[in-house]
């Protein structure tokens, strides 16, 4: 699966996993050496994470969710807010607020960036 911003179809995301279970959102992205550009993790529920046994920065992207679809192709959701460049090992970042956050994409650090992904941006998970 990949992840499109919807205005402009720049894909932000070109290898999608989902982290719906308990089990898998813990793991994260814990014991990986790092996260390639193109790659990305969306955790859902999750409005907070943590970097325990990360070795490597990333991009946090908040979301909330658009339409009814299940977490899968078909999926959409808005840019609630960017959290850039999450230190390993010992950084934090969470959705401020009661902001609505229900997912987190991890991403690259500085894809975010890079791709001018910013709040208010629509996403949405296509198959590849």
């Amino acid at each position: 699966m990949r992840l499109v911003r919807e205005r402009d179809r720049a894909v932000v995301v070109e290898e999608l996993e989902l982290a719906g279970s308990f089990l898998r959102r813990l793991r994260g992205l814990m014991g990986r050496r790092a996260l390639p550009g193109g790659r990305g993790l969306w955790l859902e529920p999750c409005a907070s994470i943590h970097m325990m046994f990360v070795p490597f920065p990333i991009d946090v992207l908040f979301v909330a969710r658009r339409g009814d679809r299940p977490l899968g192709p078909g999926a959409r959701a808005e840019v609630l807010e960017v959290a850039p460049a999450v230190r390993p090992w010992v950084g934090l970042a969470w959705c401020s607020g009661a902001s609505g956050a229900v997912g987190a994409i991890e991403v690259a650090a500085g894809r975010a960036a890079d791709l001018g992904v910013a709040p208010g941006d629509l996403l949405s998970v296509e198959a590849a």
